[in-house]
């Protein structure tokens, strides 16, 4: 993966054989991975099919959950500490432990009354699929990410099968509504000039309601291409038709993980700005942990939906996420700044990192979750 300060050109690169250190996979993957790109739709297909394989689950498609309140005591049971669901089907189910994973809005949040702290900033993510010209050293049997820093926030590039790539551009929301407003072409062509061009010519393309094709080919003529072309990534050709999509982006944090029967997973418990690419990654951690503390508790025989055997669920993941979440936080606001001394510094810190390879092989451990 190779990162850079758009303002001031440091770099850091990111690769298993440059840090000294094995690489954080199982016996048998490729050591000159740092990390895989999955699509949704694979990820989903993938977990439907391995909760087919293994039995007694129900799942219940074009179904929302329309209420959510505590039970009450009858004669037969005393539900009044159980979250009770009435579906949109009609029927109404009781919960043992409720586990929100229902997103940043997250219902089952609001109902056990959790509180979510956090702030706006001020940023829209912009998401798309793009074709990617031919490269010889973006063949396999790897191929690698680029993240570029501007003022007005981060641009990306993520590998997909074959000739495509996600990107990912964190830029301010004025830029994202004329971003959906080009033509493919030109969007393209604002897309690499984000990759090449200093930040004052690219916000000069933020300001013209047309012509990036022209306005790019002119600009690269007088811009110097890079001492190594594997340094940047290859020129897009086409935007993949409806697949630009953009976002708000904000930092939540939920007050706890858990509730009397409640536990929250994923953006119900926290939201992260996406320069990290951790945000899925939190989630599977999450998951992992609670499945870790279920099993636990199923064990001892205790209560799986009781604040004290979740509680150690919550013990493991809020301080994890709470630093993850700040980390990501202060590299947004410190990357954000486009003149000054803190240019100079943050450029400095960035090109020292990038020579001490135990640094670089902590960081790469942590993004892969061994740390």
């Amino acid at each position: 993966m190779e990162v850079w300060d758009g303002v001031s050109g440091s770099r850091i690169s990111f690769d298993w054989a440059s840090v000294g250190m094995p690489a954080a996979k199982a016996p048998g993957e490729d050591p000159t991975i740092i990390a895989y790109m999955t699509e949704n739709a694979n990820l989903t297909a993938a977990l439907l099919k391995r909760l087919d394989e293994l039995g007694g689950v129900s799942i219940m498609d074009n179904t929302r959950v329309s209420n959510i309140a505590l039970g009450e005591d009858s004669d037969t049971l005393d539900l009044r500490s159980w979250p009770i669901l009435n579906l949109s089907n009609g029927r109404t189910l009781a919960a043992r432990l409720l586990i929100g994973s229902d997103g940043a809005q997250s219902p089952v949040r609001n109902f056990a009354g959790i509180e979510s702290r956090g702030w706006d900033y001020e940023r829209h993510g912009v998401v798309a699929t793009l074709r990617l010209s031919d490269s010889p050293w973006q063949e396999a049997p790897y191929r690698t990410a680029y993240q570029r820093f501007l003022p007005t926030g981060p641009i990306a590039l993520l590998p997909l099968p074959g000739p495509y790539a996600s990107l990912v551009w964190s830029t301010l929301p004025s830029h994202a509504a004329h971003l959906k407003s080009l033509s493919p072409e030109d969007f393209v062509a604002t897309v690499n000039a984000a990759f090449r061009l200093p930040p004052v010519d690219i916000a000069y393309m933020h300001r013209i309601p047309s012509g990036q094709v022209s306005e790019l080919a002119w600009r690269t003529q007088h811009t110097p291409p890079p001492s190594n072309p594997s340094l940047i990534p290859p020129s897009a050709s086409a935007l993949q038709a409806d697949t630009v999509a953009s976002f708000p982006l904000r930092l939540r944090h939920a007050a706890t993980y858990v509730g009397e029967r409640v536990a929250l997973v994923g953006d119900a418990a926290h939201t992260i700005h996406p320069l990290a690419g951790q945000g899925l990654n939190q989630g599977q951690g999450d998951v992992a942990a609670l499945v870790g503390v279920v099993e636990r508790a199923v064990r001892e025989g205790a209560d799986v939906g009781s604040v004290m055997a979740l509680e150690a669920y919550d013990a493991e993941r809020w301080a994890k996420n709470n630093a993850l979440l700040g980390v990501v936080d202060k590299l947004h606001k410190l990357y954000s700044v486009g003149s000054g001394p803190i240019v100079g510094l943050r450029s400095l810190g960035l090109s020292a990192v990038d020579r001490m390879g135990w640094a670089k092989g902590l960081l790469m451990q942590a993004a892969a979750g061994v740390r």
